[in-house]
């Protein structure tokens, strides 16, 4: 790990003229792709500001149309919160799903969006589910937010201060994990309420995508019979150690009719 200056702020004003005032700065959040990183010397940021001091960045609101969830609202907290249980049961059990327990009670909503790791499971629920993403500048529909791997629609020093998903009557998600890192090999989020259907995909390709063939399908069919045979092009897909691209389209199905059977 190379040297670098710590701060940590105590208001949302004061990190963000610490970012503007550093030379190659980091926002710090839950750290568990961050610190790895620094760790191996991967990344050698200037300044890393740790945000968990800035208050009004954590909880979940829930009104009758939407689930607002803040940036550094952890994993655990978004899985076991009962009025999200209730509310968008979707996203609560997907948030159970990440990674362990040790890593469910560090990382962060914010962090893992803000991240937009090709196989992090959060991405699928933003586009699955038509979400909002609130900074301390502005709001990016989920659709327009997850620009490639590792890539967002982010400005430099603009920060994610919280997520609004619309509360969606049927939802589910299903995913392949690795089984030591517990990412999804694919993942696939399906919604269906009075806006359409909304299938999105993670794990399988660069970065999050919406599967518009597939959404065609169930809009007229909501039953997992009527995604038999549909397959994203192989080319566009990742193809690595665990796993091939023919091999990922064909779990992008099986995901999706597991998503569809649970809805």
């Amino acid at each position: 790990m190379y040297t670098f200056n710590y701060h940590h702020p105590s208001s949302l004003d004061e990190a963000v003229a610490l970012f503007e005032g550093a030379a190659d700065p980091v926002f710090l959040a839950g750290g568990h792709t961050l610190l790895p990183a620094m760790k191996q010397r991967l990344q050698a940021p200037s300044d890393v500001i740790d945000l968990s001091g800035v208050p009004g960045l954590s909880g979940i609101e829930v009104s009758a149309d939407s689930v607002t969830v803040g940036a550094l609202t952890t994993h655990a907290d978004v899985a076991e919160s009962a009025a999200l249980q209730d509310a968008l049961p979707s996203l609560a059990s997907l948030a159970s799903g990440i990674g362990d327990a040790q890593v469910r009670n560090r990382g962060t909503i914010g962090g893992s969006v803000a991240n937009a790791d090709p196989a992090a499971d959060y991405p699928a629920a933003l586009v699955g589910l038509g979400a909002t993403v609130v900074t301390n500048r502005c709001e990016i529909a989920a659709d327009d937010f997850f620009t490639g791997m590792f890539e967002t629609a982010l400005e430099p020093g603009e920060l994610l201060t919280a997520v609004r998903f619309p509360r969606a009557s049927r939802a589910a998600y299903a995913k392949f994990p690795n089984p030591a890192s517990r990412y999804a090999m694919t993942g696939v989020f399906v919604s269906a309420g009075d806006s359409g259907v909304r299938v999105a995909v993670t794990g399988a390709a660069a970065s999050v995508f919406r599967f518009a063939e597939m959404e065609t399908a169930l809009a007229t069919d909501l039953s997992p019979d009527a995604l038999g045979g549909i397959l994203p092009p192989a080319d566009d897909l990742l193809t690595d150690m665990h796993a091939s691209a023919e091999y990922r389209a064909n779990l992008v199905n099986v995901m999706a009719q597991r998503a569809v059977a649970s809805l």
